[in-house]
């Protein structure tokens, strides 16, 4: 489970900095995402960047686990994948 979890994370990492997600709101929304999965609780991803969806409990449980996966990331692996994140967030602003 931990390796397919951090295939999504990385999957989405990917998708946002490949810019498959044209629209501005897509790219807000994944980055928003990511940051909260990164550095957020359960609580924060399902009030801020779902909170206009609805999220069914097998979906609940599912974000959880992943959350759960990334927070087990070794230290160094977890901070490189916010550095990335943060030259991802100063190169859109660039833009």
């Amino acid at each position: 489970m931990k390796g397919s979890s951090v295939l999504l994370l990385v999957a989405l990492t990917l998708l946002c900095i490949c810019g498959l997600t044209r629209a501005e709101d897509d790219n807000e929304f994944f980055m928003e995402f990511l940051q909260t999965l990164l550095v957020g609780t359960p609580e924060e991803l399902f009030e801020g960047p779902l909170g206009k969806y609805k999220v069914n409990d097998k979906a609940k449980s599912a974000m959880i686990d992943l959350k759960s996966c990334i927070d087990e990331l070794k230290p160094v692996h977890k901070e490189q994948l916010v550095k990335l994140l943060v030259q991802v967030l100063d190169d859109q602003e660039d833009t």
